[in-house]
Parts: C-alpha cells; structure tokens; sequence
C-alpha cells in the first residue's frame, strides 16, 4: 500500500469507495441521510479538499483522505480493507505533510473514535450538531503537543 495524490478521473472511484465506507461504518446514518451527503462529497469534498489515494500493490484506490490545512476532513476505506493498516499510513502521511493533526468524529461511531485514540488523538471538544446542523454530534480531536 502506498499514498499517493488522487487523479481527478478516480473520483467516481472514491464516491464508491466512500458509499460503501459509510454504509458499512455510520449505522446512525439512513439511507436518506448518505443520499443527502452524498452531492456535498462528490462536487464539494473531492473537488475543494487536498484529497490522497491509499492505493494497493496495482496502483488501484482502496481509501482516500481529505486534507485542508491541518485538518484532517475525511478518511475513508474500502470495507474489504480495513483493519490492515491502511488508515494508520494515511494519518501518518497526513503529519508528515501538516505536522499535528485536528479532525472531527461522528460521537455515534465509536470505531473511529477508538482508531484516532489508538494514534493518540484526545478529544477537546464536542458540538451537539454536525457541521450542516443535522443531530449528529461531532467530537473534536487533535494530536497532542509533543
């Protein structure tokens, strides 16, 4: 597995690749809830974002992650690889480009809180809305100081 940058005409790969993410990890979201955050990924969040390719030994996507500034916005993997450490390059490519890291969890999907803590995330924060004011409260993280 290597990192690398995301093309542009892997973006209908990465749309995939988050669908089946999130269907597999945010059981708290409906299906109306992903096919009304679904636009805001595909022509916002992978257009606006530095997006990065977790991509296996063919050079094929597997996961990608968006960065802005020192905030880590989205990690994603195919299902079928997670637990492999795929997520954890990712976020360590991450620091090695932006130094310490913030990012933003769903408080309803304790798996990837528990992955940010394994690296040593703590939480700072809690907002009892989502960032487009939906009921899904979001913990805020950030690597500690050294």
């Amino acid at each position: 597995m290597n990192v690398r940058e995301a093309l542009e005409t892997e973006r209908d790969l990465l749309v995939d690749i988050w669908l089946r993410s999130v269907r597999a990890t945010h059981d708290f979201l409906s299906e109306a809830d992903i096919e009304r955050i679904l636009p805001l990924v595909r022509d916002h969040a992978l257009v606006d974002l530095e997006i990065w390719v977790l991509a296996d030994a063919a050079d094929e996507p597997i996961g990608f992650m968006g960065l802005a500034d020192d905030k880590l916005e989205a990690l994603f993997l195919a299902p079928e690889h997670r637990r492999r450490g795929g997520g954890g390059r990712m976020v360590d490519h991450a620091r090695d480009l932006k130094g310490r890291l913030r990012v933003d969890v769903n408080e309803q999907n304790p798996a990837a809180l528990a992955f940010y803590q394994s690296l040593g995330f703590v939480v700072e924060g809690r907002s009892e809305l989502d960032s487009a004011g939906m009921p899904f409260p979001i913990l805020h993280l950030r690597d500690p100081a050294e």
